[in-house]
């Protein structure tokens, strides 16, 4: 069983020197891009929030 694990183990590391990790660059552009698209989608749910409870108050409480 132990030599399973560590086999896994092993193998998992030889793979992971394999991946083509994004630079500091691309890592901080992707996350001011994420930061953006997420505060620009808030805003924009916000807005239409805002619109549909206003009409759903005109139309109950009219």
């Amino acid at each position: 069983m132990w030599q399973k694990i560590i086999q896994f183990v092993r193998e998992a590391k030889e793979e992971l020197k394999k991946v083509n990790w994004p630079t500091k660059k691309q890592t901080t552009n992707y996350t001011i891009a994420v930061i953006v698209i997420s505060i620009a989608v808030a805003i924009f749910l916000g807005i239409l929030d805002y619109i549909f409870s206003g009409l759903i108050k005109m139309i109950v409480f009219k």
